[in-house]
């Protein structure tokens, strides 16, 4: 299984309970195609930075879930044929080392001598 992060934008004249409960359908979504919803993050109503079809705001939501390649193109296909979902991406999310970072040993510095350089 592969870590993703999907942001979605809904429009902007959906109530925001609305919103809520279809971030809430991606969720049991991913779930029921045995899928692990690790997050949702709910950023609320945002500006664009350009306008998107003749729209300049939407809600914001990012859901971070582990699941298979085919979950993966299932969502997106499924998200792409709703009408309240302005845009979506998922992407690979980054790796988070629980590792500590080693220390790297102290390097000896490099003694130059002097040479005699005769003329």
């Amino acid at each position: 299984m592969r870590s993703y992060e999907l942001m979605v934008i809904h429009r902007y004249d959906m109530a925001e309970p609305d919103v809520r409960k279809s971030v809430a359908e991606i969720e049991k979504a991913i779930t029921d195609r045995d899928g692990i919803v690790k997050d949702t993050d709910f950023w609320g109503k945002r500006r664009f930075a350009y306008e998107i079809n003749h729209m300049n705001e939407g809600f914001y939501s990012v859901v971070t879930f582990d699941g298979d390649v085919e979950l993966q193109e299932t969502l997106s296909r499924s998200l792409s044929l709703l009408d309240s979902v302005v845009r979506h991406k998922i992407v690979l999310a980054p790796k988070i080392s629980t590792k500590p970072k080693r220390e790297r040993a102290a390097k000896p510095e490099a003694s130059v001598e002097p040479t005699n350089v005769s003329q």
